[in-house]
């Protein structure tokens, strides 16, 4: 069951370099405090939270920036944040789906909208791309810490659907139904994971040229930097020749 990794083949999140650190945190952040308000401020009665946290930490988001998101959720009166999800298609047919935290359901769409045409995509109907993709539960594990043949016989004994190994992470794929369970039995063996979260995992990919993904990457940087964009998740595979 194991293979060769895609996920950064099927989720775009830029690094934190120094010129996108504040606009990531400003999303980890986002996410925090909604986990919190929508569930328990406290992580580990609360899932949602308890991941959002997770990938804050693997982004060395400091501790006192979790603490005010989450506190922040207490807030009377702030902002209120709707998930909402948004597909579209993009140079060379690739298919996009998109996750968005909004406090304005009409200025994204027209955003959203905006960057697919600037781009040469189309914003499409919701389920026109999403039926090409599986939702799916993954948890990652630092690769250096564990043993591949430990880690991957306990997720498949406690039923993980799939298992893949980067150069770097041990990925577990599981429904999502099953993601926290399985979460905190591996945890338990094996620490804290890198990644727990439900994404958007596509059935194939698409290969492209090298002309194709200069556009395509126009495109993820666009989308990446709107604010009210959380995730992106595609199907297509990197060039080869491409320098992550």
């Amino acid at each position: 069951m194991a293979g060769h990794s895609k996920f950064k083949n099927i989720q775009y999140r830029k690094g934190a370099q120094d010129k996108k650190r504040a606009k990531l945190f400003s999303k980890l952040a986002k996410e925090i405090t909604v986990a919190a308000k929508l569930g328990l401020p406290d992580p580990s009665m609360n899932p949602r939270l308890r991941s959002a946290i997770q990938a804050a930490r693997v982004q060395n988001m400091p501790k006192d920036n979790i603490e005010r998101a989450i506190k922040k959720s207490q807030d009377v009166g702030g902002a209120n944040f709707e998930e909402v999800r948004y597909e579209g298609f993009g140079p060379g047919g690739v298919g996009f789906v998109i996750e968005t935290l909004t406090d304005n359901r009409n200025r994204t769409a027209g955003d959203i909208r905006a960057i697919f045409t600037k781009c040469g995509g189309n914003l499409a109907e919701t389920g026109s791309v999403s039926f090409l993709f599986q939702r799916i539960g993954i948890i990652e594990f630092d690769k250096s810490e564990h043993d591949e043949d430990e880690i991957i016989d306990l997720s498949i004994e406690q039923g993980a659907e799939d298992c893949q190994t980067s150069d770097e992470s041990y990925e577990i794929y599981c429904a999502p139904t099953q993601l926290h369970t399985l979460g905190d039995i591996l945890e338990q063996k094996f620490g804290e994971a890198k990644l727990m979260k439900i994404i958007w995992k596509p059935d194939n990919n698409i290969e492209i040229d090298n002309d194709t993904f200069i556009k395509l990457d126009r495109l993820l940087e666009m989308l990446d930097d709107n604010d009210d964009v959380q995730d992106i998740y595609f199907n297509f595979d990197f060039p080869e020749n491409y320098l992550d």
